[in-house]
């Protein structure tokens, strides 16, 4: 299946009934051939091998013949992050802290679900502390704890198979945790 991204459901639906076909006919090239009982048993049990091997052929090259074009490079998308919550600079009190993050997504939609089929301008977010990440959300707030100290924030938007558009669409401040 990875072989289809960005073919259409209806070319995604028939290269795979095509495939489920052959498997079939592969099968029944087997057993009628492990079955010998004359020539047009073998005749038939080769006959079915020709079929599923062109079944086979054809639902791999199917949804390339209706025009889907495999991605081998990653999305861009025109969208802008921003990180509204916490400011750069921003002490925050608590031992440890529960620090609100809030975004701001300008040009892009963050949606819920996880995908092979990459769509400019849709995916997650996810937050870094630190260099570590802390968070993968599907929406623009989130909650994080931090023990005291400095730290660094940063969000990025990403596709929605996790991985970065390209260019990438992050942004990052630093802010303070005081008991």
């Amino acid at each position: 299946m990875l072989g289809h991204v960005g073919a259409s459901a209806t070319a995604v639906f028939a290269a795979t009934g095509l495939f489920l076909f052959a498997l079939g006919a592969s099968y029944g090239a087997y057993w009628l051939f492990t079955h010998p009982s004359g020539a047009p048993r073998r005749a038939l049990s080769i006959g079915l091998g020709v079929v599923a091997v062109a079944s086979f052929g054809v639902a791999t090259a199917f949804p390339l013949l209706l025009g889907a074009s495999p991605s081998l490079g990653r999305p861009s998308t025109s969208a802008r992050l921003e990180i509204v919550s916490p400011r750069s600079g921003e002490t925050v009190p608590g031992d440890p802290a529960a620090v609100h993050v809030e975004l701001r997504l300008d040009g892009g939609t963050v949606v819920p679900t996880t995908s092979l089929r990459l769509v400019p301008n849709e995916g997650h977010i996810h937050l870094w502390l630190d260099g570590s990440l802390a968070k993968m959300t599907t929406g623009l707030d989130a909650v994080l704890m931090a023990s005291p100290g400095h730290h660094e924030l940063r969000a990025e938007f990403v596709a929605v198979d996790h991985g970065p558009f390209e260019p990438r669409v992050q942004t990052t401040v630093t802010f303070v945790v005081q008991p």
